[in-house]
């Protein structure tokens, strides 16, 4: 076995799942404080994601991500295993990746006309805070076919033989690969839950004391 993962990655894709999943329930149902916090506690997750992708371990750096059409397309055909994502899943994670975050700024700008608006909203025009939200309405329709296609891909590795599953609980990957390097993940989740906090103590005081 190969530790491909470390701790904050695999528990960063769950807290994403987590997330996202409380975003579109809440949004839908129109629980906006509890919409605008997990908002927040998202923004602190994928700033402390691309911060770790600077300092953290060979599998979770951004550079690892970017590949040429043609590797893209090979990993795709490819039945090889790969230390960390293949060209065809970094593709897929930097698509994830750009639609939350315009989807996070998105909503900073916004507000539900009642009791909530996001902190940037006071400093844009009425017309751009329009389209802000026109921007978070389509973004949240094109994540969910992004996770349709990534389940998908998901099962079909499944089929092909490749856990992925599996690979992201426990870390490691059942066949003997190049060992990366790894980081301790606990020094993310604390740079996490730092960020967490100044973030709900500022940007989202008022949602979390409403909700609270």
């Amino acid at each position: 076995m190969t530790k491909v993962w470390d701790g904050f990655i695999r528990g960063f894709h769950w807290l994403l799942v987590a997330s996202l999943i409380t975003l579109y329930i809440s949004g839908e149902e129109g629980m906006m404080e509890l919409h605008f916090v997990t908002g927040y506690v998202l923004l602190a997750l994928m700033a402390t994601r691309i911060i770790w992708g600077f300092i953290g371990s060979d599998t979770a750096k951004l550079r690892a991500l970017f590949h040429k059409p043609k590797a893209i397309l090979q990993a795709i055909h490819s039945k090889q295993d790969h230390v960390g994502h293949n060209a065809a899943g970094s593709l897929m994670v930097l698509l994830f990746f750009v639609l939350i975050l315009v989807q996070l700024v998105s909503g900073l700008m916004t507000t539900d006309d009642i009791l909530v608006e996001g902190p940037l909203y006071q400093y844009v025009s009425g017309d751009m805070s329009e389209l802000a939200g026109s921007i978070h309405h389509l973004v949240i329709d094109l994540l969910i076919i992004a996770i349709v296609v990534h389940i998908a891909a998901i099962v079909v590795y499944r089929i092909k033989g490749k856990n992925l599953v599996k690979t992201l609980l426990t870390g490691k990957n059942e066949k003997p690969l190049p060992a990366p390097k790894m980081k301790a993940g606990w020094v993310a989740y604390v740079i996490f839950l730092t960020l967490a906090a100044l973030i709900l103590t500022t940007l989202g005081a008022e949602p979390l004391a409403s909700l609270l």
